[in-house]
């Protein structure tokens, strides 16, 4: 059954801009006026919520992305042309991360990452799997953009010596990591969780410095002559928050990350090496 998406608005030139899209990613929309929604979102796996609505104010906007997000659906924020919810912004990016749309953006981006957050099941596929920058670890990105340090030794059938390649599975579940000495390792995504930490890129509290990821993100968008305005447009992420990411005051998801180096034209490692 196609997952359930909530087109939260009163205004029918609303629903006649997403709902095409929202059933071309293979989601199911319902429209459902702002003071309806508590009856309804606990079946949502995806909110779209139109900012313009006369009903919302700051308070009751954010309360309504805060519920969407607490509920564990992916949310989307469609900000009015003109403003008028400067002052909280900044907290809706961080709510719904990458998917703050300001009129006047195209659907279509913001519609299939939608989909792509929706999906439930992308907690236990890889997205990215490579070997860390740092020595004895693997650096794995999960489908949901949460990342994950694993250590060295993988299991008994690891000796420890160089990964001469990794090949995901056709579903991506599961990987196999082929070693110089000529062994070969499976991997699930799925059971991450139940392995220790091998620790974090830039110390020991499992979380990023944001001021030397900002720093180098910076750095590699200045090395490939490109504006803040430039990745903004390439990424869908407003440029203020591109600005805040690069000044150490906010550190991304790793999502997020892998679309700004995606978009600078630099693997993820890349960003996140510790230099």
């Amino acid at each position: 059954m196609p997952a359930t998406s909530l087109l939260v608005t009163d205004r029918p030139a609303f629903e006649e801009a997403w709902r095409p899209a929202l059933l071309s990613a293979g989601l199911s929309p319902r429209t459902v006026h702002p003071e309806a929604l508590g009856q309804v979102i606990s079946s949502a796996r995806a909110v779209v919520i139109d900012g313009a609505c006369e009903y919302f104010d700051e308070d009751e906007l954010l309360a309504t992305a805060g519920l969407a997000k607490a509920l564990s659906a992916a949310v989307a924020v469609v900000l009015p042309t003109g403003g008028g919810f400067a002052n909280i912004e900044d907290l809706l990016s961080d709510l719904c991360p990458g998917m703050l749309v300001h009129n006047g953006q195209g659907v279509d981006p913001f519609v299939q990452n939608l989909a792509r957050r929706s999906n439930g099941d992308r907690s236990r596929r890889f997205e990215y799997l490579t070997v860390s920058p740092r020595p004895g670890e693997l650096l794995a990105i999960l489908g949901d953009g949460q990342t994950t340090l694993i250590a060295r030794p993988l299991s008994d059938a690891d000796d420890g010596s160089e990964v001469t390649s990794i090949e995901l599975s056709d579903n991506a579940e599961s990987a196999i990591l082929r070693l110089g000495t000529g062994g070969e390792i499976s991997l699930r995504a799925a059971g991450l969780s139940e392995r220790p930490p091998a620790g974090s890129l830039n110390g020991d509290n499992g979380t990023f410095d944001g001021v030397k990821l900002g720093a180098r993100l910076r750095a590699l968008r200045l090395g490939a002559g490109l504006t803040q305005a430039e990745l903004a447009r390439r990424t869908g992420i407003h440029r203020p928050n591109i600005a805040r990411v690069e000044a150490g005051r906010h550190t991304p998801s790793l999502e997020t990350l892998a679309r700004l180096a995606n978009a600078i034209g630099v693997p993820t490692t890349r960003v996140l090496a510790d230099e």
